[in-house]
């Protein structure tokens, strides 16, 4: 169960963070796999704590010999005892830390890999009405945090906690009074760790949202900057970015305060629980019920509990941190399947509709209503041109189809396909990479590599913002069909007429491209994720103005390209050159959200309508293409 959010500001809708209990819960399953490694982990723990447990018995021992005059060779046995403690524990603890740091980092993957599809599959509106700086700040800040507690925190914690378990067993053995006068330091522990949980939950939870509306902020403002200088927002924006950061900075020195008291209040526990036991000891030795080295080795094993129970009580800190961070990530990770993109309606219908879009609406929020009632039927094989004035609601539509987002109202159905599947799963994400398949899994050489072949994806959505992953372009073009040889790779850049300079590249295929890598124009970026649809090979594809960023020269080539990558595929075009609305077998005229006109270029050109108006606006001084 999840519990919604606090908003970082007005408008923006948080993405919920879970609860305690929901959090504990998701920790038991990520850690369910690794239920062995985790019990070796600790019972080697165990078994280290309790061989350093003999250092203190064996300092007591030295005590009694010299404080009885005993002969110097006396000492040689609790040396060599001692020296064999020191190595067989650090033996130990090296191996049990090591099997509770693996354990952790597993969990910690894990957790990752479930977070990261998740959020790849969530609504592009939700993501939007939480805005990115609150995903950013959980998939930066919330992970760190989260992975420096189970990289150190988790271990130090796990020993600690032993170590204070068996240590004060251990003063119970010697004399059960030493063990009482030792608790007396443990209700000033425990109201300091009260004092500090309730207090720090809070604060921690806010300082995690008010870093991610400041990052929220930042964002806007760097995205946005040409458009604040140019109406002169700079001074607004400064002023917002500036109360955003004071909120976070005055939430960090809270929990510096919260930190500081915290200390103060275990010093005053140290101090009453260690005169307790000196006490103590004073009037067993006196009345003969103990040794010197007895009180001695009490006194040692109650100082030893300095470290971990500050350890484990300072680490309340880190835990609280981590655990704020976690209900974040849990919090997304554990969305119930009807606030994540759900893949479109599936039917085996051997009727001729490739796609039915039915009484579909669409809002962005409240009174922001894009799309109304819109109904839409593709056949099989068919190019449906998409035309409209900005704003008309061209681009959600093309979303809906795409299943990147789900409609308000209204279904989205794709006919199921009987081909042979040969292309990655799940609906494409923009650029025509699928998304919700996790990481690509790029082979280790070429040729046909031996990776299983995942079920094909009904539609493939590229949009005009294409983005070039950081590899090799063979590794970029395999987003898509992870499966793929070279020849594939190479017949599906001939396809869009792109093989040419892709073999021209200093290395070709080999040739690292994006961040850092061989910079690619537009207009090849362009024909790189067009590549990936063919390879995809789904029966729809949906086009959002993929041609739109290629400049005039080079549109007529990507215009091209678009056509051979759609070739024998039901398509939906948004068309942003009406030379692609020319081209297709049927033009959807969209004005306000609603489908207005619909018919071949012949028969609308020649209405008199709103699409003839478009297409005099547009050609202008043109002459008509002759196509």
């Amino acid at each position: 169960m999840t519990t919604p959010t606090g908003t970082a500001d007005d408008s923006a809708e948080l993405l919920p963070i879970a609860t305690g209990a929901r959090t504990r819960a998701a920790l038991r399953t990520l850690i369910s796999p690794d239920r062995g490694r985790a019990i070796l982990g600790l019972g080697v723990l165990v078994g280290a704590t309790a061989v350093g447990l003999l250092v203190q018995p064996l300092l007591g021992r030295i005590v009694d010999i010299v404080a009885d005059g005993r002969p110097a060779d006396a000492l040689t046995l609790p040396v060599v005892l001692l020296l064999a403690v020191a190595v067989v524990q650090g033996l130990t603890t090296t191996l049990g830390l090591t099997q509770i740091a693996r354990l952790g980092e597993t969990v910690l993957a894990r957790l990752r890999e479930r977070f990261v599809e998740r959020a790849l599959r969530l609504p592009a509106d939700r993501l939007e009405r939480a805005g990115a700086g609150d995903l950013t700040a959980r998939v930066t800040g919330d992970v760190a945090r989260v992975a420096e507690a189970v990289r150190s925190a988790l271990p130090e914690m796990a020993r600690s906690v032993l170590a204070i378990l068996l240590t004060l067993g251990a003063m119970a053995l010697l004399d059960v009074r030493f063990l009482l006068a030792a608790l007396l330091a443990v209700p000033v522990q425990a109201l300091t760790a009260r004092w500090y949980v309730r207090r720090a939950t809070t604060v921690y939870a806010d300082q995690r949202v008010a870093n991610g509306a400041q990052q929220q902020q930042l964002l806007e403002t760097i995205g946005g900057a040409a458009t604040v200088r140019g109406h002169r927002l700079e001074e607004q924006h400064t002023e917002k970015t500036a109360a955003r950061s004071r909120r976070a900075v005055d939430l960090t020195m809270r929990s510096v305060h919260l930190v500081l008291g915290f200390y103060a209040r275990l010093h005053i526990a140290e101090y009453i629980g260690l005169a307790a036991v000196l006490v103590t000891g004073f009037f067993l030795v006196r009345d003969g019920s103990v040794s010197i080295g007895t009180a001695t080795a009490a006194a040692l094993y109650f100082h030893s509990l300095f470290g971990p129970v500050n350890a484990a009580l300072v680490l309340l800190d880190d835990a609280q941190s981590a655990a704020a961070g976690l209900a974040r990530l849990v919090g997304v990770t554990d969305l119930e399947e009807s606030a994540v993109r759900l893949p479109h309606q599936r039917t085996g219908s051997t009727s001729e509709a490739a796609v039915t879009v039915d009484a579909v609406s669409h809002a962005y929020g409240p009174g922001r209503t894009v799309l109304h009632e819109v109904s839409l039927t593709l056949r099989a094989g068919e190019h449906v041109a998409l035309v409209g004035t900005s704003g008309a609601g061209k681009s959600t539509l093309a979303r809906l189809v795409a299943g990147v987002q789900q409609p308000t109202g209204g279904t989205v159905t794709v006919a199921a396909s009987t081909e042979e599947p040969v292309g990655a799963s799940g609906p494409a994400g923009p650029g025509g990479a699928p998304s919700g398949s996790g990481a690509p899994s790029a082979p280790s050489a070429p040729g046909a590599p031996n990776t299983p072949t995942p079920p094909a994806p009904s539609v493939v959505l590229v949009t005009q913002e294409v983005h070039v992953f950081t590899g090799t372009l063979a590794e970029d073009l395999r987003l898509a069909r992870p499966g793929a040889t070279d020849d594939d790779l190479r017949t599906a850049l001939a396809t869009v007429h792109a093989l040419e300079w892709a073999e021209a590249l200093p290395d070709g295929l080999a040739t690292v491209v994006g961040e850092g890598g061989h910079r690619l124009d537009p207009a090849r970026a362009q024909q790189l994720a067009l590549a990936r649809l063919v390879l995809a090979d789904p029966p729809v594809a949906v086009l959002d103005e993929a041609t739109a960023e290629a400049g005039s020269a080079g549109a007529r080539t990507l215009e091209r390209s678009a056509e051979a990558a759609l070739s024998g595929r039901t398509a939906l075009v948004v068309a942003h050159r009406l030379t692609q609305a020319v081209a297709a077998d049927r033009i959807v005229v969209l004005e306000a959200g609603r489908v207005v006109e619909s018919g071949t270029h012949d028969e609308l050109r020649t209405a008199d309508g709103p699409y003839a108006v478009l297409w005099h606006a547009w050609s202008g001084s043109r002459a008509a293409p002759h196509l």
